[in-house]
């Protein structure tokens, strides 16, 4: 097998693995207060937070508008997560292969 294609291999299982545990895992999550939360109650100023612009996303408190079933409403937000991240990641390497390609393709060569 070549370096490129068990790259490939290796992307694509590790993509896989990370959807179903976005998927199947996500909905097990605790629902108690994270940490800033539980700070904020243990502290008496929980009231004092406002709603941020996000709120009203598609993907507020993990979860998908639209989906009533909460448990698959948590999984699709996470697939969802996973494939934006992923997107995102592969967006940068592709630009920064490009720019080092750029640069070694503007570098006078040293036959000599």
């Amino acid at each position: 097998m070549s370096r490129r294609s068990s790259i490939t291999v290796f992307v694509v299982l590790g993509l896989g693995v990370a959807l179903a545990f976005a998927f199947f895992v996500s909905p097990l999550a605790s629902s108690e207060p994270d940490g800033l939360e539980r700070v904020a109650i243990d502290q008496g100023f929980e009231g004092q937070a406002a709603t941020h612009a996000m709120a009203g996303g598609p993907l507020a408190d993990y979860s998908v508008t639209g989906v009533d079933n909460s448990w698959l409403s948590t999984g699709v937000s996470g697939v969802v997560g996973v494939v934006l991240c992923f997107l995102i990641g592969a967006a940068v390497v592709l630009v920064i292969r490009a720019i080092r390609s750029r640069r070694r393709s503007d570098t006078p060569s040293n036959i000599g």
